[in-house]
């Protein structure tokens, strides 16, 4: 049966001693839940630092598992509704981009339909996906924008990915986030977000205002489960 938990037992405090933060590297971590759920044996911690929950990696699926996973959902490129759906990141991250701007949409998945938003608009994208779009030569160029849609709560390792991103924006340059925020008002056992085996880090607001601090970007969440993150302009 799933618990919710603190450390309170020496199995469990032995279990977090040997834990990093993947974001902030910190040792200051606990476990806040146990699932036995069936095909979802595994335990959520939570750093004290940064307040990122995240899945330690015995329990990330292998390489192929992931992608059979990721092909299960439905991101048609010209269906309306998943449009829409990216809609809610793309009409936040618009006002700011001036016309004839480089893109890169960071973790695109099978069918990169936000990139093919963008490019409607009159702008130059690319796309990475680790699975699907592999090609890191885009990856040694630097874009004036980036947008990350359902893909941040994929990071095995959000400190190299936000890094990455990092070194690859523009100065002066705005990444866009899109992933469902672990709100102080959500129920942790009930929230539907954890129950994908392929959902590693969840973000709460506090990470998100860490992040900036660590990158010097200026946060700001216009909408719901949307944060934009500007860099510099050195």
């Amino acid at each position: 049966m799933d618990s919710i938990t603190g450390i309170n037992t020496e199995s469990e405090i032995a279990l977090t001693r040997t834990l990093r933060c993947p974001l902030c590297l910190c040792s200051e971590v606990q476990l806040v839940y146990k699932s036995s759920r069936k095909n979802l044996e595994r335990d959520y911690i939570s750093c004290l630092a940064c307040n990122l929950v995240f899945v330690p990696s015995p329990f990330h699926l292998g390489r192929e598992q992931e992608k059979e996973r990721y092909l299960q959902h439905k991101n048609d490129i010209n269906d309306p509704d998943y449009r829409g759906f990216l809609s809610r990141l793309s009409e936040q991250v618009i006002p700011y981009l001036a016309q004839g701007c480089s893109g890169l949409d960071y973790g695109a998945g099978p069918g990169p339909a936000l990139a093919a938003m963008l490019e409607e608009k009159g702008y130059e994208m690319k796309i990475y996906d680790p699975h699907f779009h592999q090609d890191a030569s885009v990856l040694e160029t630097v874009y004036d924008f980036i947008v990350c849609t359902e893909t941040a709560e994929h990071f095995s390792s959000p400190a190299r990915d936000f890094s990455l991103l990092n070194s690859v924006l523009a100065p002066g340059g705005l990444l866009g986030v899109m992933t469902s925020v672990l709100y102080k008002q959500i129920n942790f056992q009930n929230w539907y977000y954890r129950l994908d085996p392929t959902h590693l880090s969840f973000y709460t607001p506090e990470t998100m205002k860490w992040i900036g601090k660590r990158w010097d970007w200026l946060v700001t969440s216009p909408v719901e489960n949307v944060y934009l993150f500007r860099k510099p302009n050195i």
